[in-house]
């Protein structure tokens, strides 16, 4: 029998390459969006879901538990980017980016575990980032909102256990994606006291992404994981730098470290 695959944000990027991948491998997958009518996508089901409606999302796991009659694999992968300084970060755009990036995976967990445990199996992959190990310039709200994931996919990890529901956080770094495009940035102005560096650090982002890696490499990634009888809690996936900077992190002096981390976001 098929496994039964439920992946969040999967009209663009990280989750339609992921959802392409796994129905290749002959997974039945449901996808979701706000959107699914701008999608002219027809290899998977993509389903209408915000990940920031409760409502929504309850609705989508019943329609495919009254079809499939269980949800093998739940992959989070739904989320915004925010760039901007702290201080000039309004405390709206701050809480759209915790409700899509944080709360909403954790609602869409909720919802999916008792049809999990009542079957006695299960796996969460959560994407989170390799910036939720660190915190940088101009990207703090984000990294934030990943590093919470992270710590939130360990404790699901520990509770979940003894109804052999795995949870798997994968941390990818930068891919080539049109995330720039959904991304919410701080209104530019440039009479603010941090208009030069953030000026660059959104040129410098916008670079790393356009050099980056294919998504197909995060998508081969998750379908090792499913298949694998004893996957880890942790997966960092990504250019060799950005991976190596979480190691750095613990074995650099912080303020040495907070150079590198400052030099990295303006070039």
């Amino acid at each position: 029998m098929s496994k039964v695959i439920l992946i969040t944000g999967a009209s663009s990027g990280i989750g339609k390459s992921i959802s392409l991948f796994l129905t290749s491998k002959g997974y039945k997958v449901y996808g979701t969006c706000r959107n699914p009518k701008n999608y002219d996508i027809s290899e998977y089901e993509l389903l209408k879901c915000d990940i920031n409606s409760e409502f929504e999302i309850k609705e989508t796991v019943k329609h495919i538990l009254q079809i499939e009659n269980h949800i093998d694999v739940l992959i989070n992968n739904a989320g915004i980017g925010i760039t901007g300084p702290l201080e000039e970060t309004s405390e709206s755009d701050i809480k759209s980016a915790f409700q899509t990036n944080f709360l909403g995976p954790i609602a869409i967990i909720k919802e999916c575990v008792p049809s999990m445990r009542k079957n006695r199996i299960g796996l969460i992959i959560n994407i989170t980032s390799v910036l939720g190990y660190f915190g940088i310039p101009y990207r703090g709200i984000y990294c934030a909102t990943k590093s919470s994931l992270e710590v939130i996919g360990e404790v699901f990890s520990m509770e979940l256990k003894k109804f052999n529901i795995r949870v798997v956080n994968v941390a990818p770094g930068d891919f080539k994606t049109n995330i720039a495009s959904r991304r919410i940035d701080s209104d530019f102005n440039n009479s603010s006291n941090y208009s030069e560096d953030y000026s660059k650090s959104l040129k410098s982002a916008n670079k790393h992404v356009d050099n980056a890696y294919p998504p197909i490499i995060v998508s081969k990634l998750i379908y090792k994981i499913i298949n694998s009888k004893n996957p880890k809690i942790h997966y960092k996936v990504g250019q060799f730098i950005q991976k190596f900077s979480i190691i750095l992190k613990n074995f650099l002096p912080d303020r040495l470290f907070e150079k590198v981390l400052l030099y990295y976001s303006k070039n």
